[in-house]
């Protein structure tokens, strides 16, 4: 499994990025290209702010369903549900989310060092490695829904 902290899958990443354009269409889903690229930002900024949480490691059946599934080769199938918090509400402007997005994409593989984390709001203590794979697998899976 490809991780964000490695420098081949980050490069890829940004390369992937740039693919991307106003015009993008998704293949699936109901975000627009700002939204998607809004929404992205969200689960980066988890790990990059590395922040304590309220003691609540969000509920334990997602836990157990969804958790190996964020760090695994298979492929995310189309359509999962979205947590409320990065739900994309309105439209987004593309080139400042995106501006947003890469400067995000850069400080988590920054992080590629960080020995200690905090444990994630919703799926509780993850591995350095499982959270570099996460973060690949979630930009993936939405770089994909656009053709990239």
């Amino acid at each position: 499994m490809k991780s964000l902290f490695e420098v081949s899958a980050y490069k890829e990443v940004l390369n992937r990025l740039d693919q991307l354009t106003e015009d993008s269409q998704r293949k699936w889903g109901k975000m627009s290209v700002g939204q998607m690229v809004w929404h992205c930002q969200v689960p980066l900024e988890v790990a990059v702010k590395n922040k304590p949480n309220s003691g609540k490691n969000g509920n334990p059946l997602v836990r157990w369903f969804f958790k190996k599934s964020l760090y695994n080769d298979k492929p995310w199938r189309k359509g999962l549900p979205t947590s409320p918090i990065a739900k994309a509400t309105e439209e987004k402007d593309f080139q400042t989310e995106m501006t947003n997005l890469k400067s995000l994409v850069h400080a988590c593989y920054e992080t590629r060092e960080r020995k200690e984390w905090q444990p994630h709001p919703l799926f509780g203590h993850l591995t350095h490695d499982q959270w570099g794979m996460m973060e690949y697998k979630h930009l993936d899976h939405h770089l994909r829904q656009f053709g990239v």
